[in-house]
């Protein structure tokens, strides 16, 4: 009896070591257990959106509402998108005052959106301070086709998809937009760069791969901006040197003058400098499918309470 007891005991003691190692992530089964919380939320809201849409923000051109409105209701094979996005209209009217979004319109900050040209893959941006933002640049901006969103006819002629297909983080706008005003920079990282393992299986490695192409690339950018800031310094110091010892470089004064009309030219449009860049990364616990297809209001709660957070511990490690 008492061997049998001993190897109750050990099999207990390995299946239980065997569910734990194998089919659970970690012995603190309360965290497993608000993963697959986390996940069943996110895999629901990802569904519901799909096949009924999302009625403030976007409907499935499936729906019977559109078939005495679609002209191709009938006849999917020559559809160009999926959802309808229009329903974005009204609910942006809500919270935005175009007004503002334009030249002279005194606004609470500068709005800059980009977009790329459907038609020639061009970069498209929209500054408030040089054109109105209407309704129609912030759906372009935003209509992201592999999400089954249309393009949308920004202005005549010119259509536009979201800006991300090209670059997600519109560092180079941003600089070009006051090429001579020094700059520290903020960049929130909505797809983290690193993880601490690689991905366990097939969504997983979708959701790796998704991170990746939506991540911050702004890298070259940053190395091409200082480059340009450090060769100016040069160019600066050289001609100091020149204009100090004009007389024994026996220099034609027309020719220094032209080459610091040029020097000019070349600081009003690449002089700013990048003083400071700070990220603001979203970190998660998990990988999770679906998250970016979560619009219901405990995920959008989540996300607003955590890029709060993040942002308010990135300032005070600055010091701002």
């Amino acid at each position: 009896m008492a061997a049998l007891a001993v190897a109750r005991d050990a099999l207990q003691q390995s299946t239980k070591k065997l569910l734990t190692n194998s089919l659970l992530p970690s012995t603190d089964y309360s965290q497993y257990y608000q993963r697959a919380s986390v996940s069943l939320r996110h895999a629901l809201s990802f569904y519901s959106s799909a096949v009924y849409g999302n009625n403030i923000m976007f409907l499935p051109r499936w729906l019977p509402g559109y078939a005495a409105t679609d002209p191709q209701y009938f006849r999917p094979d020559r559809w160009t998108y999926i959802y309808d996005h229009s329903p974005l209209v009204s609910t942006l009217e809500k919270y935005i005052d175009y007004s503002k979004l334009r030249p002279g319109g005194n606004p609470n900050a500068r709005l800059i959106i980009t977009a790329v040209n459907v038609l020639t893959a061009e970069p498209l941006t929209f500054d408030s301070t040089r054109q109105p933002i209407t309704i129609k640049h912030l759906l372009g901006t935003s209509g992201y086709p592999l999400y089954g969103f249309p393009w949308v006819e920004v202005e005549k002629g010119l259509y536009a998809w979201d800006g991300s297909l090209l670059s997600n983080t519109p560092l180079r706008e941003a600089i070009d937009a006051a090429p001579t005003v020094d700059k520290r920079v903020f960049i929130v990282e909505n797809y983290p760069k690193k993880i601490e393992r690689l991905p366990q299986n097939l969504p997983e490695v979708y959701h790796r791969a998704r991170d990746i192409m939506f991540s911050d690339k702004t890298a070259h950018n940053i190395k091409m901006s200082k480059a340009i800031t450090r060769y100016l310094q040069f160019i600066e110091e050289l001609y100091e040197i020149v204009e100090s010892n004009l007389e024994v470089c026996k220099i034609d004064k027309q020719i220094l003058e032209n080459i610091r009309h040029k020097y000019q030219k070349i600081i009003k449009e690449h002089g700013a400098e990048i003083k400071k860049i700070a990220y603001i990364t979203r970190e998660e616990r998990f990988p999770y499918l679906y998250e970016n297809t979560d619009f219901s209001p405990a995920g959008i709660k989540n996300l607003i309470k955590e890029g709060e957070s993040k942002t308010r511990q990135v300032l005070q490690k600055i010091g701002i």
